[in-house]
């Protein structure tokens, strides 16, 4: 039996997670948080019997606590209930799959508990990979990467002695928007950006991958996770969403991981890890598929990958101003009130008007997000 806690349970991962753990029956749900989604969440209590619930706000709290009364699960809140939902005593994993930098400092405190994570924050190794992974060796913690491209690496590695890396080969579909041109892109609508081609997110990541945002993020955590120099990783657009990621080791050979576009494989993989378990769902058929094409990513007209990788090489705090930009960027263009190519002009002005931090602790960190949402505040 499994025993495992979740952030962001009401999410795109987090219901998956909670769909694999109902098809195999024997994953235990020791905690469960979420945002405001109140009415799901109490669902997923009735359903997983949790000991330990919680949410953002303490209204929300009090509304949830009097909804399950006839249950004995502890309704918690704020940054207290997260942290104690990242300890739950039973659980021997945690699943960070709450967006945003709110999930650094449960998962710090999860690592801290010795539990292992499965990690589908990006934010916490985007911006505090230089604390996480040197905090993870020392509590003999396992990340286990649930992203789809991180955990295809992941899985490429298995097996790999010395893991010898000469180069990581990140895929990305392109999103909606690939093959547009700049000027295309000016009159884009929001509707537009969340009809991804391959894959079924929640809005945000959506809005980053026709952005390519996300596969600038996916960049900054690969090399924490895989330890490997930035010039080492290569994104290369794959349109079918077919081949998830692939490692190029030192002697030329190429290890590729392929499956049909089902977060729930990654999501099994890494609760099960090192084992794997009967996953039901749609299978390759390369006969049908008839090819695998490859391209270069548009650099000129996708700038947020660009830009992304220029802020990996800055390094420091660079990271955490183009995540907490492009988050509250996004979060306007969702709201209809900046163009989507204005996302990459609020990037650039925060990164050109930001002075670097080297070796942030985890305070400089949310100042510096802080100090980003101000000034963009103050502008657009």
């Amino acid at each position: 039996m499994k025993t495992i806690a979740i952030l962001g349970s009401t999410g795109s991962i987090g219901t998956q997670t909670l769909e694999v753990a109902r098809a195999n029956g024997d994953i235990r749900i020791a905690a469960l948080a979420a945002g405001r989604n109140i009415k799901m969440l109490e669902q997923q209590i009735r359903e997983f019997r949790p000991r330990i619930a919680a949410v953002w706000e303490e209204k929300d709290a009090k509304q949830l606590r009097i909804a399950v009364a006839d249950l004995p699960v502890e309704i918690l809140s704020g940054m207290d209930g997260l942290k104690a939902v990242a300890v739950c005593e039973e659980s021997q994993i945690l699943v960070t799959a709450i967006v945003g930098m709110i999930g650094i400092l449960p998962t710090i405190e999860g690592i801290k508990a010795g539990k292992d994570i499965a990690l589908a924050n990006k934010e916490t190794l985007v911006t505090a990979g230089h604390i996480i992974m040197p905090l993870a060796k020392k509590h003999h913690v396992q990340i286990l990467p649930v992203d789809s491209e991180h955990s295809a690496i992941f899985q490429s590695l298995n097996g790999e002695e010395g893991k010898r890396i000469e180069k990581i080969l990140l895929t990305a579909s392109g999103g909606p928007f690939r093959g547009k041109t700049w000027d295309e892109l000016q009159n884009v609508q929001l509707e537009d950006a969340l009809k991804h081609p391959n894959w079924a997110m929640g809005q945000k990541i959506t809005i980053d991958s026709a952005s390519m945002v996300n596969k600038g993020l996916e960049v900054m955590e690969a090399r924490w996770l895989f330890g490997t120099e930035l010039d080492q990783i290569q994104v290369v657009i794959q349109p079918q969403s077919v081949i998830h990621s692939m490692v190029q080791f030192t002697d030329g050979a190429v290890i590729a991981q392929l499956g049909t576009p089902d977060m729930k494989l990654p999501i099994q993989y890494a609760l099960y890890y090192p084992h794997r378990r009967f996953l039901a769902g749609e299978r390759l058929d390369f006969a049908k598929l008839g090819r695998i094409t490859f391209e270069d990513p548009d650099l000129d007209t996708f700038k947020g990958l660009a830009y992304a990788f220029e802020a990996a090489k800055m390094g420091g705090s660079m990271p955490t101003v183009f995540n907490a930009a492009n988050e509250r960027a996004v979060s306007k263009f969702l709201n209809r009130s900046i163009k989507f190519t204005e996302i990459y002009d609020i990037i650039r002005y925060c990164m050109d008007t930001h002075h670097v931090i080297e070796n942030p602790d985890v305070q400089q960190i949310l100042d510096t997000e802080q100090s980003v949402y101000e000034l963009i505040e103050g502008r657009w």
